[in-house]
């Protein structure tokens, strides 16, 4: 049958559904009676282009506003994205043999991962860090730590992400004596502190002071480095955990943004001007399963922030409207079922971030449902990302699904229902008292516990789990931490508070509790804490004695 060329598309599509689909489906009806995305998006049977969109207002080109396309004009045909493996655990010598491998096998950016005692501002030798020093990442407690973690790792020569948020000025404060003792000037650092304080309270929480400390830790980190540290990534605004903890792609979008508003919004308060610290803003997203759907978030992302930072703040300067971002494959998809089926599942996630323009990418290790990832299943999750940029094909092009009629559809129904939450949010006074009244907190646990019932239903089908199970017998060799670790970081703590100079310890901790309490900028306090060797948690105990800490409060 041919379709005559004056008639209209929506005839056309109808003339189709009546004499070529309807005979089809009365012979081999369709799987199900409807399909929706992940986030409950329905989707077309075959998608149709959109009527009289405008092209240079909705998409436009790379590099050039609303950034659907990218944010740069060559995008990956210039430079590959960075490839980061989160690493970290043990001691700092443990990882920085990690680190180490993992250049010599092509790693372009380090991403580190810290223990949870780290996280929330304790010493390897706190009552409550017994059980976890170096289990989920490498235990920091003071510079010389941070030394050992790069050792013979030159700071001007690689791009280093710290995973912190609670303590992140403490250690980037420990990250740039680190340079200095290399003879490394801090304005020539690159990297990325993640820094976000928000998520802390809304999806992990890894927090340890009140938020309005909490967010002025976060604007002297910017004032300072804007003067200090230039190139550096001064946050991480992250949706990354908000995925994990069970949101839904669009609700990704929108909590995130909500977050990056309010660090905006403090910032401007604190009498920053968007268009300088509005440039180091980055931010950090999940790549999940459903791939076009992902690919459509990443661009309806992109053009939202340019949204909201040029119309609601005013920024002009290009690189303060662009939404720059690092992703990470999504962990809570992995499966200790058949454990090597998780390479499929990070191959197509990665895939979905780089087209969908990624600025760096990790890509989660197969066995990580089990354990803390081995060195043989890190190698294989970076070859993947090598083999996605110089095998596929796909870093050739710029948004070589740009123009496709149901990612332009999603990406158009994501942001769309992105502004609605941003919209409420807005009427219940912003992210933090939405945080504060468990709004966002209810709506990422309503989604998860949808997606539960979905899963456990059999309405979401996952391989070797609810379906294409098999009996089997582990066939991995997992990594485990030495338990002798946890007594070997305490001997060393001693060994520091016996060898270093207590007077000054402190008078550091003094003058750092009087900037405290006062408005001075407090980074060039926490960088003579750390070189004067007072500890993480000597640190975060002085600032506790000043603000205090953080309490949800029961909204259940």
């Amino acid at each position: 049958m041919y379709l005559e060329p004056n008639m209209k598309k929506k005839e056309q599509h109808k003339k189709w559904e009546e004499d070529i689909l309807q005979p089809a489906l009365d012979k081999f009806p369709e799987r199900k009676e409807s399909f929706t995305t992940g986030s409950g998006i329905p989707l077309p049977r075959v998608a149709l282009p959109a009527e009289d969109q405008p092209f240079a207002e909705r998409l436009g080109f790379p590099g050039e506003q609303p950034y659907t396309r990218g944010v740069y004009p060559t995008m990956h045909r210039g430079r590959l994205w960075t490839m980061r493996q989160y690493a970290g655990y043990a001691s700092a010598e443990e990882s920085n043999r990690r680190y180490r491998y993992l250049l010599e096998q092509g790693q372009t950016g380090l991403s580190v991962a810290f223990d949870l005692p780290t996280q929330i501002g304790y010493d390897a030798d706190h009552p409550l860090a017994a059980g976890e020093v170096g289990k989920v990442g490498v235990s920091i407690s003071s510079l010389r730590d941070m030394e050992a973690l790069f050792q013979d790792i030159p700071l001007d020569k690689v791009s280093t992400s710290m995973t912190i948020n609670a303590p992140a000025a403490i250690l980037l404060a420990m990250y740039i004596a680190v340079a200095k003792g290399q003879g490394v000037d801090p304005k020539t650092l690159r990297g990325t502190v993640q820094n976000d304080i928000l998520k802390e309270y809304i999806a992990r929480g890894t927090y340890i002071f009140p938020p309005q400390p909490s967010m002025r830790l976060i604007t002297d980190l910017f004032q300072y480095c804007q003067a200090e540290v230039p190139k550096w990534n001064t946050i991480s605004i992250s949706g990354y955990h908000i995925r994990e903890a069970g949101s839904t792609a669009v609700q990704e979008v929108a909590f995130t943004l909500a977050n990056g508003v309010a660090y905006v919004a403090a910032a401007v308060d604190a009498g920053l001007d968007v268009n300088g610290f509005g440039r180091r803003l980055s931010f950090f997203f999940n790549a999940h399963n459903d791939f076009l759907e992902e690919i459509a978030k990443f661009r309806a992302a992109r053009r939202l922030w340019f949204s909201l930072m040029s119309e609601r703040f005013g920024a002009t300067h290009p690189d303060a409207v662009k939404l720059r971002f690092h992703t990470q494959t999504a962990g809570s998809t992995l499966t200790a079922q058949q454990p090597h089926n998780n390479i499929v599942r990070v191959a197509l996630q990665a895939l979905a971030a780089v087209l969908g323009g990624t600025q760096s990418l990790h890509t989660n290790s197969m066995d990580e449902a089990l354990g803390l990832p081995t060195q043989e299943a890190v190698q294989i999750a970076l070859r993947t990302q090598q083999i996605l940029a110089e095998e596929s094909g796909t870093a050739n092009t710029i948004d070589p699904l740009g123009g496709s009629y149901l990612v332009e559809e999603l990406t158009d129904e994501i942001e769309s229902r992105a502004r609605e939450y941003l919209d409420e949010i807005d009427r219940q006074g912003g992210a933090l008292a939405a945080v504060e009244n468990g709004y966002i907190q209810g709506e990422i646990q309503e989604a998860a516990y949808q997606q539960q019932l979905a899963l456990e239903g059999g309405e979401i089908r996952q391989v070797g789990v609810n379906i294409y199970p098999q009996e089997e017998d582990l066939p991995l060799e997992l990594l485990s931490v030495d338990p002798t670790l946890e007594n070997e970081q305490k001997k060393r703590l001693s060994q520091l508070r016996k060898q270093r100079e207590g007077s000054r310890v402190d008078r550091v901790l003094s003058d750092l509790q009087e900037a405290a309490r006062s408005t001075d900028n407090l980074m060039p306090l926490l960088i003579d804490c750390v070189e004067g060797e007072a500890t993480l948690g000597e640190i975060t105990g002085a600032l506790r004695e000043v603000w205090g800490e953080y309490r949800p409060q029961g909204w259940f």
